[in-house]
């Protein structure tokens, strides 16, 4: 039971990190689990690609597909409107931040 909670509030923050790293640089769902993982997430390329899906139809991020070694590989980059809501959630981020530290 309290792992799935966890795991429901993570998400917020799994999302902020994406946006965060989709608006740097394009990613993919590969690199994106790796990063996850050196900062402590664990989840699943069946937990990842969802919300990567999710995303992209909430119009946060935008996909383009790459041709990489004769594979196509999704990237990932943030849309006008996931940059906003990057912004929004970094300030509500750091307004808890405060508030619980």
């Amino acid at each position: 039971m309290e792992e799935r909670v966890l795991r429901k509030l993570f998400l917020g923050f799994i999302q902020i990190h994406i946006l965060h790293h989709a608006k740097e640089e394009p990613i993919y769902g590969t690199w994106m689990l790796d990063e996850l993982k050196e900062h402590g997430y664990s989840i699943s390329s069946g937990t990842l690609y969802p919300i990567l899906h999710s995303m992209e139809q909430d119009g946060l991020l935008l996909k383009e597909n790459k041709n990489v070694e004769g594979k196509i590989r999704k990237y990932y980059t943030t849309t006008p409107k996931g940059n906003e809501v990057l912004i929004e959630a970094r300030s509500k981020a750091f307004e808890l931040f405060k508030e619980i530290k």
